[in-house]
């Protein structure tokens, strides 16, 4: 798609894969055009109401395998990529960890017959280890007296969201990416235009295009708790208040867990917020003393299927949607696949990772 003719590239919407194929293009020598239909600050974006986990097999509870390769091995690309930005982005991998109440084990011990099965499918991956009293204690020592069980993911990791975005903006500024705010564009419009490749990455905003993408509602927490100490991604299992815990840099924590079939963009609901403040206090009473920075809601991009795609429209024109809940777990995967379409043609890693890529062409 980027050949010998192209002048320069299009990228709309400056969300996370915006924002990644952007640079990544920038990097190759390619001359970037980056459009949004927001401000800098990406404030209409999936990812800057995220936790940013990186834990493949902690979603392969909630999701497909293809999603698991990705994420296995986006998380293994997230450090080399992150050394090549020059602002520091928090990221470390010191695994996940799964509690839940005592009355609450036949859920539990459910979620871990569908990690087990994933480990089946997928060795690479590492094997849950199950954790009593004593190793709960020797990995979180403040939850001690609160769970006597729990598993333990070893490697997964997460990153700080809104410092990546940040990062990767001041890297489009310096590779000089022509950086258009506030400025809406059709993609079919731009790509009329033969000399011009264009990569639609809009999430929700690309709907009128997309038959079948949809929304589902997100709401997060981001409370600073300097009486909690947690040095890993905890998540709390439970029947109906399952949430995770992603503690931060400076002591902030972000608190998730719901999803709503629903293209709402309002304010967090009341609802919501007594059920992540109330499950995250069972966790650690700490958390009744914290201070709410924030309460956010966001709608994630999603189609029928629940699995990213990228679909090519035109010989200048390429759509990557669907990465749902799983942006951050997967975008290096989805930027490495469509980085090798668009410049070689090469769909080698799609059919290795799964990555769903068609092409629909007008007769």
């Amino acid at each position: 798609m980027i050949g010998p003719h192209t002048r320069r590239v299009a990228v709309l919407g400056a969300g996370l894969m915006g924002r990644l194929m952007a640079w990544r293009l920038a990097r190759a020598g390619q001359t970037v055009a980056l459009y949004e239909a927001g401000s800098p600050q990406a404030e209409g974006a999936a990812a800057r109401v995220a936790a940013a986990m990186l834990a493949p097999l902690a979603e392969s509870a909630v999701t497909e395998l293809p999603v698991v390769r990705m994420g296995q091995y986006a998380l293994g690309r997230w450090p080399a990529l992150l050394a090549e930005l020059r602002e520091p982005v928090f990221f470390q991998r010191e695994g996940t960890l799964i509690v839940w109440h005592r009355q609450d084990r036949p859920e539990a011990q459910r979620f871990e017959h569908l990690l087990r099965n994933t480990t089946r499918h997928l060795p690479e991956l590492p094997v849950p280890q199950a954790l009593d009293a004593a190793g709960l204690a020797g990995l979180e020592p403040e939850l001690a007296d609160r769970f006597s069980q729990g598993l333990y993911l070893p490697d997964e990791g997460q990153l700080d969201n809104r410092a990546l975005l940040a990062a990767l903006l001041s890297e489009l500024q310096s590779c000089g990416v022509a950086l258009h705010w506030n400025s809406p564009q059709e993609p079919a419009t731009l790509a009329a235009d033969a000399s011009c490749c264009v990569l639609d990455c809009r999430g929700i905003g690309a709907n009128p295009q997309w038959t079948g993408l949809r929304a589902v509602r997100g709401e997060v927490a981001r409370l600073h708790a300097p009486g909690v100490q947690l040095s890993r991604p905890t998540r709390l299992i439970h029947p109906r208040y399952p949430i995770y815990i992603a503690p931060k840099p400076d002591q902030v924590f972000v608190i998730g867990a719901t999803e709503i079939e629903s293209e709402d963009f309002s304010p967090v609901s009341v609802r919501s917020t007594l059920e992540l403040l109330s499950a995250a206090y069972t966790v650690h009473p700490g958390f009744g003393e914290a201070r709410i920075l924030e309460l956010s809601s966001q709608c994630r991009p999603t189609l029928p299927d629940n699995l990213p795609a990228l679909r090519q429209l035109a010989p200048n024109l390429l759509q990557i949607n669907g990465l749902y809940r799983h942006g951050f777990l997967i975008a290096p995967a989805i930027a490495d696949v469509a980085c090798a379409w668009l410049t070689q043609g090469d769909d080698t890693l799609a059919q290795r990772l799964g990555v769903p890529l068609s092409t629909v062409l007008p007769a």
